[in-house]
């Protein structure tokens, strides 16, 4: 069951730690904070993938990419194999949810994805959906409760770890935000802007090389 964090607006940045102790850290594109209201996500077109395609093969793929056209397909067939819904059911809530995404109704698509998480606990994609939405309401307590369940169950999942280290830079916990961005790009090096964001903390962090 997800641990429930108070309101942003008096969260202890305590509690924020220990609850994001377990997760480690990614990303797709991410803009400085502020400039998005969404945690990463897949793109929008994927390609056709086998169900038990080997994901650690994947993986390897995607650190030995040599270059970033190489890197973004086997990105998008990792996002594939992600985004596979476990039954028919499951599939038909996951269409409704962003169907009410799409109409602006995010409370509607919350209890959607209530019932997917309910019926399958162990599709990651309902809980990551869900933390951007909890995200995009400002409730980082428990979008970081998604992102943990998310991590717990796919640690290497970029997106998530992405999310948290947009979370963390917004509360404030630029050290921790570093550490989510750097394991971001250990498991992913050719993620777009993190980069950049990992040159910036790291000099407000650990300061300039003298």
């Amino acid at each position: 069951m997800a641990v429930r964090f108070p309101h942003p607006r008096t969260l202890c940045l305590a509690v924020v730690l220990a609850a994001t102790a377990l997760a480690p850290a990614a990303a797709q594109q991410v803009e400085p904070p502020g400039k998005q209201k969404k945690l990463p996500e897949a793109p929008a077109k994927l390609p056709k993938v086998d169900r038990n395609k080997n994901l650690d093969f994947l993986f390897g793929a995607l650190k030995a990419a040599p270059d970033e056209a190489s890197a973004k397909h086997v990105e998008a067939r990792i996002w594939a194999i992600w985004l596979q819904t476990p039954s028919d059911t499951a599939a038909l809530l996951m269409a409704r949810a962003k169907t009410a995404v799409d109409a602006k109704k995010i409370e509607v698509a919350i209890k959607l994805l209530d019932s997917v998480i309910k019926l399958r606990p162990d599709y990651i994609e309902a809980w990551n959906r869900r933390a951007t939405l909890y995200y995009m309401q400002n409730d980082y307590g428990r979008s970081l409760a998604d992102i943990q369940q998310v991590l717990i169950r796919e640690p290497r999942h970029f997106g998530a770890l992405a999310g948290l280290g947009m979370i963390m830079q917004e509360v404030g916990d630029e050290k921790r935000a570093l550490e989510a961005y750097r394991k971001a790009l250990a498991v992913n090096p050719h993620l777009e802007k993190i980069p950049d964001q990992v040159k910036a903390l790291t000099e407000k962090v650990e300061g300039r090389d003298i």
